[in-house]
């Protein structure tokens, strides 16, 4: 019933993302570009549950974002696939209480998350290769999504815990015997 609420909840979390990502977004821009708001929710929920929560996630939040607005179904769902199974992988490696592990999280989850992306839209758009353009694209996207993390953390992190609790538990004994 828990693990029902929690997901409740994280599709909720998901819509205001999208509303907060289409709307409030476009008027605050750097340079025309806005922060991909669910790169940090999909690293989120990777981080806290678990390897497949992350990737289900990402993928179903990419499809609904490519129907939405894209012009390629799956590009976004891929993209945000790999993000999530990366973020639980890294989940084992690294410390979630530090807030500096977590900004360099975000920032290599973003740097794939736009060169898969990038990649994607040039196999399958054949779009043209404008590296710098795309450097810079990357450069502020990378910004604003640290700017983010670093006023969003707090709140993430008491309800990432409580995630990981549910997913996740505390299994010591198990590992053992």
């Amino acid at each position: 019933m828990k693990k029902f609420i929690i997901n409740i909840v994280l599709i909720l979390v998901a819509f205001l993302i999208y509303f907060l990502q289409s709307n409030f977004f476009t008027w605050f821009n750097i340079a025309g570009v806005k922060p991909s708001m669910f790169v940090l929710f999909v690293v989120f929920i990777g981080l806290f549950s678990n390897k497949t929560l992350g990737t289900i996630y990402g993928i179903a939040i990419g499809l609904v974002v490519d129907l939405l607005v894209g012009t390629k179904i799956g590009i976004t769902a891929v993209a945000l696939g790999i993000v999530g199974f990366l973020s639980a992988v890294v989940d084992k490696n690294f410390s979630k209480d530090s807030r500096v592990t977590i900004m360099f999280i975000v920032l290599a989850a973003t740097i794939i998350y736009e060169v898969v992306s990038y990649i994607l839209n040039y196999i399958f758009l054949a779009i043209n290769v404008e590296i710098l353009n795309f450097i810079k694209i990357l450069a502020l996207e990378v910004i604003y999504n640290l700017i983010l993390t670093i006023i969003l953390y707090p709140l993430i992190q008491k309800f990432g815990y409580i995630i990981e609790n549910e997913y996740k538990g505390n299994k010591i004994l198990t590992r053992y015997f």
